[in-house]
Order: C-alpha cells, then sequence, then structure tokens
C-alpha cells in the first residue's frame, strides 16, 4: 500500500473509530480504555513493530503518516515508558522467541511497566563499574546490590538490569543483562525526594532476588554490548516525528510565546523587549531544527533500527534544549517564576519553579553530555583520546 491509499484509510478509520477527547482522558476511564483496545486491535501502540509481537509492521514513511493523521485529530497512541522506548526494542534485537513471546505482546497491550538497573552509588558516569553482584545457582541467578536513580522503580513490574556474573573478568567483560520481576520480597524500592519536591528517581536494594535464567537477554558476561544498545534506543528520542501527546482541543498554542506575551508582550502581545523577542525565536528555531533532524534521520534509516552513535547527538542537544526551555522560562517571569508557596503564587507559575529544579538532572541521566561528547568525538569524527 502507498503513503496516500494509507493516508486515506488512517482517516477514515479514525473518523469511525476515535472517540473524541479519549487521549486526554484519565488512563483509568472508560473512554481511555475503549481508545486504548482499539489501537491494540489495530497493532497501533507498536505500530513499526512486528505483527507477531503486536505491532502493525509499517515501514518508516507510513509509520510517519499514522502519526501525522493522529496528530490531525487530536488523537494519540498511550504513552509506553521505557517497554516500549528502551527495553522492547532491545529484546526485538537481543532477544530470544520465548523471550519475545513473552514479554513483548504485554508491553503492547500497556499491561506491565518497566524501570531501569543501570546506574550504583560507584558507577554512574563509569557504568562499567556496577558491582550488583549475580550468583549462579543452577535454575536460577541469586541478586545482591543496590541501583539508584531508578526513575518509576516505585510502580514498575519489572527491571531490566546490569549485574556482575563475574568478578574476576576486565570491567566490560563480567556484566550481563537480566530481565527481573520486581513484585518478589528480595527488592526494596525507597523513592528518592529532590528537591524540586517531586520523586520520579528511586533507590532499588536487592537482597537474595530472583532473576530465571531464562531471563538473561544476551550471552553471560556480554551484557554489557546489551546495555549500551538499550542507551541508544533511550538517547534517540524515539526519532519521532510529531509530538507524542496530542494538544488540547482547539487552536494549536506555542506554550513559550504565549507566556512571554503574558510575562512581557506590550499592549499589543508582542514581545516588547528585543533580547526577549530574539531569546523566544531562537529556541523556537533550535527545538525545530532539532525535530527536523531527528525526522531525516528516521526517514534516511532503511534498517528501521534506531541508529548507533548518532543519538548522542540527539541526546546531547535535546537534554540542553530542554535545560534551556525551563531556564528560559524562568527569565521571561522573572520573579513569578520563583515561586515556592503556592499560597502566593498562581499554580503555572509555582509550577515553573519545580520544572527549573528537576530539569537540572537533564543533562545527568542517560549518559552526561560529557559522555555523549566524548562518543561524538571519538565514535562519530574519529578523533585521538
Amino acid at each position: 500500500m502507498d503513503a496516500s491509499e494509507f493516508r486515506e484509510e488512517v482517516r477514515v478509520w479514525l473518523h469511525d473509530n476515535y472517540p473524541k477527547g479519549a487521549s486526554q482522558a484519565d488512563p483509568k476511564s472508560d473512554i481511555a480504555k475503549e481508545w486504548l483496545a482499539k489501537l491494540i486491535d489495530k497493532g497501533w501502540t507498536a505500530p513499526h513493530w512486528p505483527k507477531e509481537y503486536g505491532g502493525a509492521a509499517l515501514d518508516t514513511t507510513l509509520h510517519r503518516v499514522l502519526l501525522e493523521e493522529m496528530f490531525e485529530v487530536r488523537a494519540s497512541i498511550p504513552e509506553g515508558g521505557m517497554g516500549m522506548g528502551l527495553i522492547g526494542p532491545t529484546l526485538l534485537e537481543y532477544g530470544n522467541e520465548e523471550q519475545k513471546q513473552r514479554h513483548l505482546i504485554p508491553i503492547v497491550r500497556r499491561e506491565i511497566r518497566w524501570c531501569q538497573g543501570y546506574s550504583e552509588p560507584n558507577a554512574g558516569s563509569d557504568l562499567a563499574n556496577v558491582q550488583t553482584r549475580a550468583v549462579d545457582k543452577g535454575d536460577y541467578f541469586e541478586v545482591n546490590g543496590q541501583k539508584i536513580w531508578t526513575s518509576g522503580a516505585n510502580f514498575a513490574d519489572w527491571i531490566f538490569a546490569l549485574v556482575r556474573t563475574d568478578p574476576d573478568a576486565p570491567k566490560q567483560d563480567g556484566i550481563s543483562f537480566l530481565l527481573m520481576d520486581m513484585h518478589q520480597p528480595g527488592i526494596t524500592v525507597r523513592p528518592i525526594r529532590l528537591i524540586s519536591g517531586d520523586s520520579p528517581f528511586c533507590e532499588t536494594f536487592f537482597d537474595n532476588a530472583i532473576a530465571q535464567k531464562q531471563d538473561l537477554l544476551g550471552k553471560l558476561n556480554q551484557g554489557w554490548t546489551v546495555g549500551k544498545r538499550l542507551l541508544q534506543h533511550e538517547r534517540s528520542g524515539g526519532l519521532r516525528v510529531t509530538p507524542r501527546r496530542p494538544k488540547p482541543e482547539g487552536p494549536r498554542v506555542d506554550p513559550m510565546g504565549k507566556l512571554a506575551r503574558q510575562y512581557v508582550g506590550d499592549k499589543n502581545g508582542k514581545i516588547a523587549d528585543h533580547g526577549f523577542r530574539e531569546d523566544v525565536l531562537r529556541h523556537r528555531m533550535d527545538q525545530r531544527a532539532l525535530l527536523v533532524t531527528q525526522s531525516r534521520a528516521k526517514a534516511e534509516n532503511k534498517s528501521g533500527m534506531t541508529p548507533a552513535e548518532a543519538t548522542s547527538i540527539f541526546k546531547l542537544v535535546g537534554s540542553t534544549l530542554l535545560q534551556n526551555d525551563s531556564n528560559l522560562a524562568n527569565r521571561l517571569m522573572g520573579f513569578r517564576g520563583c515561586g515556592w508557596d503556592p499560597e502566593h503564587f498562581e499554580q503555572g507559575e509555582f509550577a515553573t519553579t519545580r520544572t527549573w529544579l528537576g530539569g537540572r538532572s537533564h543533562t545527568i541521566y542517560g549518559g552526561t553530555n560529557e559522555i555523549q561528547m566524548n562518543i561524538i568525538s571519538k565514535r562519530m569524527l574519529g578523533l585521538p583520546d
């Protein structure tokens, strides 16, 4: 089927099946569940995945068409979290058939949540220094140790983790990649309260936790290769061509432009200050340039697989832009963007401070900006150490 025929098919299907407002509804509501069930039936919760694992096997062009048409009617695919964005693509590349059948279908159906067990108190930027130990017990691995900054671990059903299975091997050679059920007595999770007031990160402790042999992803002691590939999926930003979430019903709004007009605009709603006007324009151009670059990379990637080292460019630029976004919002709002007490600041102003503080982590998680620049310089530009 060519793109024009598929576009018409999608338009007709959305007209007949999309419950208006379902994408903005509470995920637990009946209307949201109805919409999810329809998407699952079409294979559109994972449009680019193979059909045998619950996807629709769309190529890059048709996937783009689907997202564009859904965006036009304010529809969206419910978020799949780390299952859809990280471990799912990694399972497709490194999992055996039994692992794919057992884990991918629940991801497509949004039935389970995943979290990532990489960083440790002494293994952050030096990730190969992981010390969480997995000991072969015959039918299973016994896992002991600690992970930190495990986003969403307090809500997760499963965790994928890098563990040390050969303590005598060189750093990267003695690491394995394990999948573990979080609902077991050997795993304890403690949320970490951040300066922003939120707790998206957790400490995760393993005390004689169990990982089944069938949940070893890849070969024993060769998990570093699997772990690096997963990070490339994370850093790619999904190479998305349209926003993941639809904008609310009604006219589309430029959030930064609206904020600028509200706080530094003149009586006609224009940004009066030349410096602020230049900053908003430059920020908007940089955001658009990143999206266009991601779109081009996706279109040029005929294999349909996530690129390798190029993902570090998207992570470096994307995380920096996220920080710049909150920095600029804070500057535009002046002291109203520094509120902490909700009794004296409006909700949006109060939230801006939290967003600014939380945004400090963007250039750290998933590999710091310094690590991304090292990868770009060594692996892409061929510069010497």
